[in-house]
């Protein structure tokens, strides 16, 4: 028998007659007629003719309850046999109660609270990375003490996917940054007749700078994300705790070799970077300025002085330490979902790449104290 929903008015309020058999194809009509006549005034819901009633149909009912006692007034059932009855108490019970917390009005000392709360955290946050650094550091040392226990063939892999595999990208980006260098360069140089300093321009910024923060920034994309992506799966499918009953070090085998890539390849990427920004720029420089390939070397060779090729060098290393001590410790921070994975790779992406840029600015400001 196919459910049928009539509605009847009296002078207590509407009577909804039920009856047949109801399914999950006939909640939407219920749940209309049922919320209207909530919405209108009391309800008396009579269940005599009803000969199925399913779970759709019971959530129906308990969500028309809910909706009149919000307006004020009273939902009555009629008729109901056993089984349904009891089927409508469950449902009943099963249904969420609402979040009923209101956000407190601002004030100062809520303010203070949440900024507390949030220097905290932070704190929390660095002394976790400071001991995956000195995790790093203790199995270091105990690898090069006992070289056995030294995983070669795992920092040969992540040395080419941190390296030999963004060599393209890395060259690509510093290439065509050093095109833009010395175009914007040589409008704004032209105008004054100086063309010929378009090449210091190019050589300091790139040398000094833009060569090695770009990578870094370009390795931390790739790189933290790669890390945390890897060692959270590993962590999701509890391969970390399988490793431990086997009596594998997850920090040597884990950290151990992708940080110690990075510290190797990334001053190589930065020597990359800035062979092949210099080559754009001196490309750019010959087509639009005419400074020729040679006159170019001349004056570079001349006028840069070697230090600005030490200080980008020297960021090498703490920005690749920081790219994987992050990316590292995002992975072990996975929960057991992959919204905690996607949530992880993220944040060590947004974290990596701003350590690089404030590590640089401290760098900037150091060498510039030092007169570097």
């Amino acid at each position: 028998m196919p459910a049928t929903v009539t509605t009847d008015q009296t002078d207590d309020g509407s009577v909804l007659r039920l009856g047949g058999a109801f399914a999950l194809a006939d909640l939407t009509g219920l749940h209309k007629a049922l919320m209207r006549a909530a919405a209108a005034g009391p309800v008396t819901v009579d269940l005599t003719e009803v000969t199925r009633l399913d779970t759709a149909a019971a959530w129906a009912i308990a969500e028309a309850e809910k909706a009149a006692q919000s307006a004020g007034h009273a939902l009555h059932l009629e008729g109901a046999d056993e089984g349904a009855a009891a089927l409508i108490d469950t449902v009943r019970a099963a249904l969420p109660d609402p979040d009923t917390q209101t956000k407190p009005a601002f004030s100062l000392l809520h303010w203070l609270d949440g900024f507390g709360r949030s220097v905290a955290a932070g704190g929390v946050f660095l002394s976790q990375l400071l001991g995956i650094l000195g995790v790093f550091i203790a199995r270091l040392g105990r690898s090069v003490l006992h070289p056995s226990e030294f995983r070669l063939t795992s920092l040969v892999h992540h040395c080419q996917e941190v390296g030999l595999k963004a060599v393209p990208i890395v060259a690509l980006m510093a290439f065509l940054i050093g095109v833009v260098l010395a175009f914007q360069g040589a409008a704004q140089l032209r105008q004054f007749g100086a063309e010929v300093f378009v090449v210091d321009l190019i050589a300091v910024s790139i040398l000094r700078e833009l060569g090695i923060l770009l990578t870094a920034i370009i390795v931390a994309g790739r790189t933290a994300s790669a890390f945390t992506a890897a060692i959270g799966s590993m962590k999701m499918r509890e391969e970390i705790d399988a490793m431990r009953t086997l009596g594998i070090d997850p920090a040597t085998a884990l950290i151990v070799p992708r940080v110690l890539a990075l510290l190797l390849m990334l001053p190589i990427l930065g020597m990359i970077a800035n062979a092949t920004g210099l080559f754009g720029g001196a490309l750019m420089s010959w087509i639009e300025l005419g400074i020729s390939p040679g006159l170019f070397v001349t004056r570079l060779v001349e006028n840069t002085d070697v230090s600005h090729l030490m200080v980008g060098t020297i960021k090498a290393p703490f920005f690749a330490i920081v790219i994987g001590i992050v990316g590292c410790h995002a992975g072990l921070q996975v929960g057991n979902n992959a919204e905690s994975l996607g949530r992880q790779t993220s944040a060590a992406v947004v974290t990596a790449i701003f350590s690089v840029i404030v590590i640089d600015a401290l760098f900037s400001v150091f060498f510039a104290q030092v007169g570097i």
